[in-house]
């Protein structure tokens, strides 16, 4: 037996010593953890779930998916699809033009894009219902060709776009940064032509975080309540969302089907956690 096998036999055999990290107290700061998730996150998410158990599985199923119920998840999960596509294309080019060229005001308009996250949704609402009114500075413009924005799912779909923008430029940004302009000289030298660098280059590098930052976009849409209110219009089976109606199901006092379609709003939201969940791990699978 040489001397490398005997010393890996005798290490194999010492016990494993665990290692301690630099700044103790794991159990405190998990408990902390734990009970501030509790208090904040689970036990209220549990209190719908019960709230809305209370029904029979028929009444369930009528709160659930009756006529309104399905057509304001129609417009509330389709407008947010809608949305989301538009933010992923123009996002990508937003971000593109922010990283990699410089032009004046550039601080100006990086500063804009994060104005969905600091603006009150309300104001948010009120300033494009006034935009895209009939009698509104753009509104007016489409009001001749019979065009009508606010008060329709078309405007829904524009204030959807309008805070879903900053979540697909923010996440696509520090991977551009990563992606070196070396590669596309890299590529036009083996004789790709634009096109080419872009579909077989750019594109592939940028798909996990760009999917993941639509899915962001999607989500963050689903829910909005705010901005959306104001424009739509309101009026059931055409441009009421789903977060109105469990609104109106609250001032009604029917607690449980309020709770109801909120089971349902949350139901989506966990699948799309999953699916954002996802497309991280296979963007670390690439990575590795």
């Amino acid at each position: 037996m040489t001397a490398t096998e005997t010393s890996q036999i005798v290490a194999s055999r010492r016990p494993m010593i665990r290692r301690r990290s630099a700044i103790p107290g794991f159990a405190l700061t998990m408990g902390v953890t734990l009970t501030i998730l509790s208090l904040i996150v689970l036990i209220p998410l549990s209190a719908v779930a019960l709230k809305a158990s209370e029904q029979t599985f028929p009444e369930f199923l009528q709160a659930a998916f009756n006529e309104r119920a399905l057509t304001a998840y129609r417009l509330s999960f389709g407008a947010a699809f809608i949305a989301a596509i538009i933010n992923g294309v123009f996002g990508v080019l937003t971000a593109w033009a922010l990283i990699r060229y410089q032009f004046p005001f550039k601080s100006l308009v990086n500063g804009i894009i994060d104005l969905p996250f600091a603006l009150p949704t309300a104001v948010a609402g009120i300033a494009l219902a006034t935009l895209y009114a009939p009698n509104g500075w753009i509104g007016a413009l489409f009001a001749p060709a019979g065009i009508k924005i606010a008060y329709t799912p078309l405007g829904v779909v524009i204030a959807l776009t309008f805070i879903g923008l900053p979540f697909v430029v923010r996440t696509l940004e520090p991977v551009m940064r990563d992606l070196a302009a070396d590669v596309e000289e890299a590529a036009a030298s083996l004789g790709a032509n634009r096109f080419d660098t872009i579909l077989r280059v750019i594109l592939p590098a940028l798909g996990p975080a760009w999917l993941t930052g639509i899915a962001l976009a999607f989500a963050r849409a689903v829910g909005e309540y705010g901005s959306v209110i104001f424009i739509a219009g309101n009026m059931p089976y055409k441009s009421e969302i789903a977060p109105l109606l469990i609104t109106i199901e609250l001032e009604q006092y029917d607690y449980a089907g309020a709770a109801t379609i909120a089971v349902v709003m949350l139901a989506v939201s966990f699948l799309m956690l999953f699916v954002i969940n996802a497309i991280q791990a296979w963007a670390r699978r690439l990575g590795q």
